[in-house]
């Protein structure tokens, strides 16, 4: 199996989010990796880890979520690999709920969103999202 984090959907998969059932509530899996230190795209000069700056989008999050009614269900710090193997773990997981998958494209078109999400961005590495219902 092969693994590769992303920052953004490609257009298969982006595509993909678009058809279909749109209507009915979602749960998302995030499997997140954190860069050592926070680059945002401005250039802007911070002493942030990618860390501490996706924990600024955490923080966030919350209320765009709650725009959209949808919730934060879970997110934790990955501390071990239980079962399996793969090459490198994850930093944390977090999985978030939707009420539908048009709730969530509408949040992230949302320009308050993507002012939180210059943070995600400058902390992550990379992330697989997995949509389950």
């Amino acid at each position: 199996m092969k693994v590769k984090n992303a920052v953004i959907p490609n257009e298969e998969q982006m595509a993909g989010f678009l058809e279909g059932d749109t209507e009915t509530p979602i749960k998302m899996v995030n499997l997140l990796t954190f860069k050592d230190k926070a680059e945002y795209a401005d250039g802007r000069e911070t002493n942030l880890s990618g860390k501490e700056a996706y924990e600024i989008y955490t923080t966030e999050v919350q209320g765009h979520l709650e725009k959209v009614g949808g919730k934060s269900i879970f997110f934790g710090e990955v501390q071990r690999l239980m079962l399996g193997e793969v090459e490198e773990l994850w930093d944390w997981v977090a999985i978030a709920e939707y009420p539908s998958r048009k709730a969530m494209l509408e949040m992230v078109m949302d320009s308050e969103y993507q002012k939180s999400e210059e943070h995600r961005s400058a902390g992550l590495a990379g992330q697989l999202n997995i949509e389950t219902k």
